[in-house]
């Protein structure tokens, strides 16, 4: 799926000019006296440096994306920076060990259905979740926002800035939010009741529109194609909105 540094540079040298003579080993010229000859023109023109030739890197090969970190002592996100690497660099922590999914941009396909505002997930979920979503649409089921892809690390220990160190599942396109505003996140929960802690979203009731079910045509939709529902996971949180490969 990702391209290896190795295979990298070999693109890269496969793209060095000819100048001249025969050539052979993927580009570069076997006489090692005309070898010498090349290297002193280009350091003499200031262009060779460590005996190292640049990747080049095509769009396909390209990985690009926004983070942020979560800053546990402000309740806010911080440090939004934009990332542009090689797919041959990403680290163990920009790619799910789960589904292959990354955090690459690329990585991501759009979902549009009206009257939903367009979203994003992994190219990987996308072909089922859109299916599904359209026949609870078409069903009447009342979903009306999603939240998909979303990248920055904002679960995991925290380090000794209060930052979290770990990025979500929906960093990598793999989790989606289903109607926030009536399906909270709630902390102190070890099970749903009238000392839970409401802490992001909107109240959960299951009894008004929009709120999630266990028992409800969404949950059992969703769950259809491999997704958890977050209001069923285990700890002190209960995450209504939320759906991941593992509903966390």
């Amino acid at each position: 799926m990702f391209s290896s540094p190795s295979q990298s540079r070999t693109d890269s040298l496969s793209h060095l000019p000819d100048d001249g003579g025969s050539q052979s080993d993927v580009g570069l010229h076997s006489n090692s006296a005309y070898l010498k000859y090349q290297v002193s023109k280009l350091f003499a023109a200031g262009v060779f440096c460590l005996l190292s030739f640049p990747a080049v890197v095509t769009a396909q090969q390209l990985c690009t994306y926004q983070t942020f970190t979560w800053d546990t002592l402000q309740k806010k996100s911080v440090d939004w920076t934009r990332v542009e690497k090689p797919r041959g660099r990403l680290t163990e922590s920009e790619v799910d060990a789960y589904t292959g999914c990354s955090v690459c941009e690329q990585d991501q396909r759009r979902i549009a259905i009206p009257p939903l505002a367009p979203f994003r997930v992994c190219h990987l979920l996308a072909p089922r979740l859109e299916r599904v979503l359209r026949r609870l649409l078409q069903d009447g089921e009342p979903i009306v926002e999603i939240i998909g892809y979303r990248v920055g690390k904002t679960r995991g220990e925290v380090d000794a800035a209060g930052l979290r160190t770990e990025f979500s599942n929906h960093a990598y396109g793999v989790a989606i939010d289903v109607n926030p505003g009536s399906n909270g996140l709630y902390d102190k929960c070890l099970e749903f009741g009238p000392g839970c802690r409401l802490i992001r979203g909107g109240n959960w009731d299951p009894q008004q529109a929009g709120s999630l079910r266990a028992d409800g045509a969404i949950v059992s939709g969703l769950e259809s194609i491999g997704l958890v529902w977050g209001g069923e996971i285990d700890g002190w949180q209960k995450d209504f909105m939320h759906f991941s490969i593992t509903g966390y």
